[in-house]
């Protein structure tokens, strides 16, 4: 019995990784099929940096101390990219789904919800790497700004970032899967939503004092603030990822949760079938 239970659990977990992989193939034919989708990959992040990577030349040229924490700029850039667009790949691959009215097929197939987040996820980090990976070549060709020179920094950095930008997905996923493409708005406006109080381009402490509190209480500003701290003081602070990666498991259990909650509100009200353009 002990042996037959073995092979079935192999049994199961090899019928699981085949079906996520069958969902990121899927994603994969449809964005390789697809230039506009990837040029809109690589666009934004391009004319981001470049912008604010010339606003860190003037800065830099005009003041003493923007000079030693002008990179600080280009880095938040980047950083924000990842965190921006690792939940906007997330989305819109759901979003793709909606828009093909194939999701009810989907959740009816034996592929499991679990399983259908962790197929996004892994393609949100595709869809990054299509758009992020080109750009950071170009902030040092341009700017001589070396994202890789944090070392492993960026892996803290990219970690918790990602973490926060799926669980971010996943939850606004489940809204969007509940309440129809009435919701689709917040996968391209929830993000920003959080922008100034994650403090992307200047210090916690630039906040008044009541909000600094609230401030804390995501994830993001600690990745920013700990990037500022490496660029401007050469110090790689642990504590703050420390913190930040316990928020975020927090915040990730949290939109597992509520995506599982609306998806089975969706199939009780039987929308499920009714998504689409």
């Amino acid at each position: 019995m002990t042996l037959q239970h073995s092979l079935q659990q192999k049994s199961v977990v090899a019928a699981s990784a085949q079906r996520v992989s069958a969902m990121m193939l899927r994603h994969w034919y449809l964005l390789r099929s697809s230039w506009p989708r990837l040029l809109d990959l690589i666009y934004w992040p391009t004319v981001q940096m470049v912008t604010w990577g010339f606003l860190q030349y003037y800065i830099a040229s005009n003041a003493g101390f923007f000079a030693r924490a002008g990179g600080t700029f280009i880095g938040a850039v980047l950083l924000w990219d990842i965190l921006f667009r690792g939940q906007l790949g997330f989305s819109i691959s759901f979003l793709e789904e909606m828009y093909s009215r194939n999701l009810g097929n989907i959740m009816m197939s034996p592929l499991r919800p679990f399983e259908f987040i962790i197929s996004l996820m892994v393609i949100s980090v595709v869809r990054l790497s299509i758009g992020a990976v080109p750009v950071t070549f170009l902030a040092i060709a341009f700017f001589g700004f070396n994202l890789y020179g944090f070392g492993l920094a960026l892996v803290a950095f990219f970690f918790n970032l990602m973490l926060t930008s799926w669980a971010i997905g996943i939850f606004v996923s489940g809204l969007i899967l509940r309440n129809g493409m009435g919701a689709e708005n917040l996968a391209w406006s929830v993000m920003f939503l959080l922008m100034p109080l994650a403090c992307v381009y200047y210090p916690v402490a630039t906040l008044p004092d009541w909000l600094q509190p609230v401030a804390w209480l995501l994830p993001p500003t600690y990745v920013f603030e700990g990037m500022r701290t490496l660029v401007i003081d050469k110090v790689f602070r642990p504590d703050l990822m420390i913190d930040a990666l316990a928020l975020n498991a927090i915040l990730f259990a949290a939109g597992v949760f509520g995506f599982l909650q609306l998806l089975q509100s969706a199939r009780r009200r039987g929308s499920l079938m009714q998504s689409g353009e």
